[in-house]
């Protein structure tokens, strides 16, 4: 049903809005850019531009919810699921929380659980096309059932944690979780 889709306090609209944290997003050189997993792994692993879209098969289509209280609907993403991404990287049984890192020094956390979900993924394609710059170019986290704070653009690494640290938005008030369905928008909710 229509209505089971969107969660309270938001309202659909038909593309997403931008925000970025700075003015202005350098260009990404692929032949330097690395993506890097980091923390509480077994194994660390460091990977090109070119060896993800060589290794990314899946697509997920899902609704995509902002604190600033708007929704899209069927946003589709292709790149790895996290959860098969997990499989390579095999996070300690400590590793309780996540880090994600981006190119203009954002960052924001969440709970490793997130990335288990069966629609959560590093997308480089969004609805059929290479992510746009100013949605994430080159690799942008997604976790549709997150607030789309938590869906860090420009990522460069995820780094696994035994014990959470607040990220930008976190520390400036947001909710550490973030969770559209239960109004998780800031600390005190």
């Amino acid at each position: 049903m229509e209505k089971d889709r969107l969660p309270k306090g938001q309202k659909w609209i038909s593309k997403p809005v931008v925000y970025d944290i700075v003015k202005d997003i350098k260009d990404v050189d692929l032949s330097t850019y690395r993506l890097k997993f980091f923390g509480a792994v077994e194994n660390p692993i460091e990977m090109t531009y070119e060896h993800f879209v060589s290794m990314a098969k899946d697509r997920t289509v899902a609704d995509f919810h902002c604190v600033t209280t708007w929704s899209v609907k069927d946003i589709s993403w292709e790149g790895i699921k996290t959860k098969e991404l997990l499989k390579m990287i095999k996070p300690k049984k400590e590793a309780k929380f996540v880090m994600a890192h981006c190119l203009e020094g954002y960052t924001t956390n969440f709970p490793i659980d997130y990335l288990y979900d069966e629609a959560s993924m590093l997308a480089y394609k969004m609805n059929g096309e290479i992510i746009p710059k100013r949605h994430g170019f080159p690799i942008r986290l997604v976790i549709p059932s997150l607030y789309a704070w938590k869906s860090a653009k420009y990522l460069t690494a995820l780094e696994f944690m035994t014990h959470d640290k607040k990220g930008f938005w976190e520390l400036r008030g947001y909710h550490d979780v973030g969770d559209p369905w239960k109004e998780e928008r800031f600390d005190e909710d």
